[in-house]
């Protein structure tokens, strides 16, 4: 570790580091959808990626790549580990998101998707060649016996900027003060996901926090597939998908989603559905037709894109992205933009 990782941090800042022994994984800090875009010197902003987000832990040496939901992600990434467990920086736990890099260098999660829940060393050889990926790092929790979380973000950026020696696959992800609507404004021109908001002195807290706001350029979110409906004419598995979310306990019917699906992915969807079939709706309130509908039962989440709700809360001209490993269909609830907090 490099001996002058706290070097230039005021008293005050100092007194915030809370020397504790490691852990073995510190809850992801998440944020909170907003519709509420504003300029604030108050705040920074950094680039919403597409991707899935990881937690880096390294201890002596060895290290541990690890989801939202704290699955050990190492061999669905190994070019990621080498390259950590290659730097010299030691006994730490950073925040990124891992990403795979579509058409003009815009983060893609439905190419990412190829990558995601392998288990076969050869086919994740051929998919590293084929689709590489990258870290970007924006957030530390610990480092060199220290717990960061009480420390400004700004302060734990600095940090994490001397931490690292970045490169081509470990990326230092920057951020920007100013004028928040011009940059979501450029960021959507790009065709990014958004923004994400930050109070420029949050702690870290390891839950959603208003401190975090998605500054969103499209509509889309995760929901769990209680269904799916035969395929029609020359398409095979499966022909949309019925999904729900979670409100007090019960799933919901949102809508069905046909399109966005490769041959691949519907081979794979098919599969997986197919394993899960049950004979009872799973869903609360579902009031369409049953005919050559198939119910699974609701452990699969996947991330939709769509145009808006409709004013029955159905999701309206929806689109398939990809399957989520990394977040419990329980969890999965309905997300309406929030007001900004005063």
């Amino acid at each position: 570790m490099k001996k002058n990782i706290f070097k230039g941090l005021l008293p005050e800042d100092l007194k915030k580091l809370k020397k504790i022994p490691q852990p073995d994984f510190v809850p992801p800090m998440l944020a909170v959808l907003t519709n509420k875009y504003f300029t604030s010197e108050d705040w920074i902003y950094e680039h919403k990626f597409d991707g899935q987000r990881c937690e880096v832990i390294k201890k002596n040496g060895k290290v541990v790549l690890m989801s939202r939901n704290k699955r050990k992600i190492n061999d669905e990434y190994p070019e990621l580990a080498q390259a950590l467990e290659k730097q010299k920086a030691d006994n730490f736990i950073i925040d990124g998101e891992i990403i795979a890099l579509g058409k003009k260098g815009v983060s893609n999660f439905e190419l990412l998707q190829s990558r995601i829940n392998l288990k076969d060393i050869l086919k994740i050889e051929q998919r590293k060649k084929a689709i590489p990926v990258i870290f970007q790092i924006f957030d530390i929790m610990y480092v060199s016996g220290y717990d960061t979380h009480e420390l400004p973000l700004l302060i734990r950026k600095k940090i994490l900027k001397k931490l690292l020696n970045y490169n081509k696959i470990l990326i230092y992800s920057p951020h920007k003060s100013g004028n928040g609507l011009l940059y979501l404004k450029q960021a959507c021109k790009k065709h990014w996901e958004g923004l994400i908001a930050k109070k420029a002195d949050s702690i870290y807290t390891g839950r959603r926090s208003p401190t975090w706001l998605k500054f969103k350029c499209g509509m889309g979110q995760e929901l769990v597939i209680g269904g799916y409906t035969k395929p029609k004419g020359s398409r095979t598995d499966l022909g949309a998908l019925l999904v729900g979310y979670y409100k007090n306990g019960k799933l919901k019917y949102a809508g069905k989603v046909g399109t966005g699906y490769t041959q691949e992915t519907l081979k794979m969807l098919g599969k997986k559905l197919r394993a899960l079939e049950i004979k009872k709706c799973p869903f609360d309130g579902y009031d369409e037709s049953t005919k050559d509908v198939h119910w699974v039962s609701p452990k699969l989440v996947a991330d939709f894109k769509f145009a808006n709700w409709t004013n029955e809360g159905k999701l309206r001209v929806g689109r398939y992205k990809g399957l989520r490993t990394d977040k419990a269909a329980k969890d999965v609830i309905l997300e309406l933009p929030n007001k900004m907090p005063s």
